[in-house]
């Protein structure tokens, strides 16, 4: 495979995909990558406010509702469960408005974090958290709401989201050397998800993590595809 190790690729996939919850195995509990995670925003309800929830798919195959509020947040991690969510909150209403979206299309809020100074990669600056509603047909993914909202996107051979906005310039879901010493991923940000990628106590991978494992190649797939059909 062109671009990342065989290896690093399906841990890179599977992390900026949303479909790692937890340390993988091995040698792999100690490796931090730098990426873009994904995220479904949650309406406030019950006195509590709107919040963020880890994505449970990638946004090739993610079909958000009308309404519904997607967000992208750039930073350091080595799993779902210290991930850093995006920091506008998922306000549906501010972002979309509450008129009704035409016949054969839907409103989707979209936040783009570009993250923090510390998660940056060397020489480049984070730019200024990005919002927008997108007005796409019914059936468009969350990936496609996104290109509607914010330009350009930049995906590598495999499909996988590596820039949005151009940035960062260059470089995709890479490992961070040093067990994520030059990010802030190693630190859980307040509201982010504590998710566990094991069943039980045995420490071993879960049923969810190794159904990810089988989706992966249909993510992979759609994302080369959305990507050939761009330059086609």
């Amino acid at each position: 495979m062109r671009g990342i190790g065989r290896a690093r690729w399906a841990v890179a996939v599977l992390v900026g995909a949303g479909l790692v919850a937890g340390p993988v195995a091995g040698s792999a509990q100690a490796q931090e990558y730098r990426y873009w995670s994904f995220w479904d925003g949650k309406p406030a309800a019950g006195g509590k406010a709107a919040s963020w929830a880890y994505a449970t798919e990638g946004p090739g195959t993610a079909r958000p509702a009308d309404g519904a509020v997607v967000g992208f947040r750039f930073a350091v991690s080595a799993d779902s469960g210290r991930a850093a969510v995006p920091r506008p909150a998922p306000d549906a209403a501010a972002l979309c408005g509450t008129a009704p979206a035409p016949a054969g299309q839907k409103r989707v809020g979209v936040v783009v974090d570009f993250g923090t100074a510390a998660d940056a990669p060397s020489g480049e600056r984070p730019p200024a958290a990005r919002t927008g509603c997108a007005r796409v047909p019914a059936d468009a993914s969350a990936g496609e709401a996104l290109a509607a909202a914010v330009k350009p996107l930049r995906y590598d051979a495999n499909g996988l989201l590596c820039g949005i906005a151009g940035y960062p310039r260059s470089g995709c879901a890479e490992q961070v050397a040093g067990g994520g010493a030059a990010g802030g991923g190693a630190e859980r940000e307040p509201g982010a998800p504590d998710h566990k990628a094991t069943d039980g106590d045995g420490g071993g991978p879960s049923a969810g993590l190794l159904a990810g494992i089988g989706a992966v190649v249909v993510l992979g797939a759609a994302g080369v595809w959305q990507a050939r059909r761009r330059r086609g």
